[in-house]
């Protein structure tokens, strides 16, 4: 049995709260901790929505006053073609991607976990509010005990390998408590904001840095009915749901309420838009490239699933449909289900896997009833 101390772990240090008390407890638990800070974008560095040398003086801050090691990595390379590539195909082809989920999976906890066992490392660690048990089946992944601050959701392309050597010393406690620590410390960083900004690019507008990869090919903005009503810049730029930056307004005939995409007509290059809420409600779903932490359940199966990170779990029935894809009913309407983003599903607190949406659509009234 090692002792603690004989066991070098590395953090992911990204310059924020979560990761600088992960560090802390690790060090205070008798481990030998160093620090990793990643560079994963290389280009803009000297735009205002760029914080990667701010977030690297603010790690290297930590480590000092911790007194641990700072490390830092350049996968700018792996970044752009693993991740931010098929962000991009993604966006082109109409979808709504999710580079946070592909981020975990390729960079964060496969390239960083390479390089810190290059360095000597036993172990990695992260702040990502998450929990790793062992039960009679195996390893599983577990959401964080704080319901808020739970990743699970960004965690589920993972496999069951790259979960046994790495540690989250965060997932049994609240964000409140992470503060406090932080405060007691005298981290500099103690109030620093959580980062909301796509996985390593930053806390950019989101459409400005868009506009530098994606073409311009405006269309028409039509209603249900195929009416126009406005202009798109390009179909890439919305994604359904939405409601913001539609400039759709003061129409003769028309109601004076919000309008929010409804679905994209990529062969028209229409952008579909609706002023019925409702019309953005949905029972069902498709979903392919499925990751199952683990062995595979049995399907068809009950348990639990959401469409996006913040989402309450919401009862589902899922069902194979064909190799390497399955069918989700869900027992209520689900919100602006978008195609290309993740579900995830859950059995209580244990993240079973998921898999990328590829289509949505409503039962029929009367429908069957999922038992």
């Amino acid at each position: 049995m090692h002792s603690p101390e004989s066991n070098h772990i590395i953090v992911g240090m990204s310059g924020g709260v979560d990761s600088s008390v992960a560090a802390l407890l690790l060090k205070e638990q008798g481990h030998r901790v160093s620090g990793l800070f990643m560079k994963n974008w290389d280009e803009d560095d000297g735009e205002p929505y760029c914080t990667a040398q701010q977030d690297l003086e603010d790690a290297a801050k930590v480590c000092e006053k911790i007194g641990i090691d700072l490390h830092t990595a350049n996968f700018a390379a792996e970044y752009w073609d693993d991740v931010f590539s098929a962000f991009l195909r993604e966006y082109k082809a109409g979808r709504t991607p999710n580079p946070d989920v592909l981020c975990n999976r390729e960079i964060k906890f496969k390239q960083f976990a390479r390089y810190a066992e290059a360095l000597g490392a036993d172990r990695t660690a992260t702040g990502h509010y998450a929990r790793i048990a062992s039960r009679d089946t195996g390893l599983k992944l577990l959401k964080g005990i704080d319901a808020a601050k739970d990743q699970s959701y960004f965690l589920q392309a993972l496999n069951i390998g790259q979960l046994a050597t790495v540690l989250f010393p965060l997932g049994d406690m609240e964000k409140t408590e992470v503060r406090r620590i932080a405060r007691k410390q005298g981290f500099h960083n103690q109030g620093k904001k959580d980062s909301t900004g796509i996985c390593f690019i930053g806390e950019r507008r989101f459409r400005d840095f868009l506009h530098r990869y994606l073409p311009h090919n405006p269309g028409p903005m039509v209603d249900e009915a195929g009416a126009t009503v406005g202009e798109h810049i390009g179909l890439p730029y919305y994604t359904r749901g939405q409601r913001q930056g539609l400039a759709v307004g003061g129409l003769a005939g028309r109601k004076e309420a919000p309008w929010y995409v409804l679905d994209k007509d990529m062969t028209a290059n229409r952008l579909v838009v609706t002023q019925d809420p409702a019309a953005l409600y949905n029972d069902e779903l498709t979903a392919s490239n499925l990751n199952w932490l683990g062995e595979p359940p049995p399907l068809p199966l009950r348990c639990t699933a959401k469409v996006r990170h913040r989402q309450l779990d919401q009862a589902a029935f899922v069902s194979a449909d064909e190799p390497g894809r399955v069918t989700v009913r869900f027992d209520s309407p689900q919100r602006a289900i978008t195609p290309g983003q993740y579900v995830c599903f859950y059995d209580g607190d244990v993240c079973l896997g998921g898999g990328v949406i590829e289509s949505f659509s409503s039962l029929a009234p009367n429908g069957p009833v999922h038992e």
